[in-house]
């Protein structure tokens, strides 16, 4: 599932909609990635959403993994000490859908 602008107060409700249709849809057991390759901001109530994703998708059985995620949401993660609690990697070649 692929991100793109700011992960703020005035889009989280509808990333977290999104995040969470797309892991309830994806077949079982299969890794959900969030490309954020062109998501350069998040504040509190995008990594909120993150955080709902991340816990929809352990509930279900689904390992989550944060695709390029920006320097300063890197950023925002290591201060609110929540950086560990996501698998970062790259993006794979194919696209997944947008939100």
């Amino acid at each position: 599932m692929r991100v793109s602008g700011d992960l703020d107060m005035h889009h989280a409700d509808e990333v977290r909609s999104a995040l969470l249709g797309a892991i309830a849809g994806a077949p079982p057991a299969t890794e959900v990635i969030i490309d954020l390759t062109y998501s350069s901001f998040c504040d509190s109530s995008g990594l909120n959403a993150l955080l709902t994703a991340r816990q929809w998708a352990m509930e279900s059985g689904h390992p989550l993994r944060l695709g390029a995620p920006s320097h300063q949401m890197l950023r925002l993660m290591e201060i609110t000490d929540t950086v560990g609690l996501f698998a970062i990697g790259p993006v794979p070649q194919d696209r997944e859908p947008e939100v």
